[in-house]
């Protein structure tokens, strides 16, 4: 089985959507079934159908998510030494040649890939162009609009 990379904050979300999962929407849906079935005939009960229908979602994302931890390779980029390389969990300022925008994203797994929050998934384009730079290095990353370049300014493990 291959490792799954994740950073620690990640594997902690996991962790906690888990916890979330078993203890909390597992019970309630089992509920939601035993009412349903209360009501009689299972052949015309939109509830009893609705509450299957999301328990085979809880228990589906139970399993998925019980793998990714059980295979996971766990990095806390505080405790990485990489002598200024960009690697998984490091968080990266870059600087646009282009236009001179700066940009500053952290590399993570693809399960905690957010864009919003600036995480890019290790997956994505920009952080395999990314993967082994330095600062000043120039990372060439293709893009739908074409090749943009971006100039590492500092990597960071924070």
């Amino acid at each position: 089985m291959s490792k799954v990379p994740l950073t620690v904050l990640g594997a902690e979300k996991l962790r906690a959507e888990l916890h979330t999962l078993k203890t909390m929407e597992r019970p309630k849906v089992i509920n939601a079934i035993a009412e349903a079935r209360a009501q009689g005939d299972l052949s015309e009960n939109a509830e009893y159908d609705a509450a299957k229908e999301r328990q085979g979602f809880i228990e589906g994302r139970i399993a998925e998510l019980e793998s990714k931890l059980g295979s996971a390779q766990i990095i806390d980029p505080k405790s990485l030494n990489a002598d200024g390389r960009c690697v998984f969990g490091s968080t990266v300022i870059l600087e646009d040649v282009n236009n001179g925008d700066v940009v500053t994203y952290q590399i993570v797994g693809d399960d905690e890939a957010d864009i919003r929050h600036r995480k890019v998934s290790i997956s994505s384009p920009i952080a395999r162009a990314l993967i082994g730079k330095s600062s000043g290095d120039i990372a060439e990353v293709q893009a739908p609009g074409g090749v943009r370049e971006y100039e590492v300014v500092e990597v960071q493990y924070i």
